[in-house]
């Protein structure tokens, strides 16, 4: 299981990448059509999502089935 999904600025495209892992899952023209993809992937990993801006620092995380929180809410 991942625990990490990354959507960050790869070339001139933006990639969703699984950390620990070499390769690029997929690149995409926009942000947007890459968090969509990141997104699914996530999901289907029960990873956090985490997105990247232009400068590569991480400016937004979410959780898709992999949130430690035990408090209802």
């Amino acid at each position: 299981m991942a625990d990490q999904v990354h959507v960050a600025p790869h070339n001139e495209t933006w990639a969703v990448r699984v950390a620990n892992r070499d390769r690029v899952e997929s690149t995409h023209t926009t942000k947007e059509a890459a968090v969509t993809a990141g997104q699914a992937l996530a999901e289907s990993l029960n990873a956090e999502l985490k997105l990247h801006n232009l400068g590569g620092t991480i400016t937004e995380s979410h959780s898709h089935g992999n949130d430690p929180r035990t408090v209802p809410g």
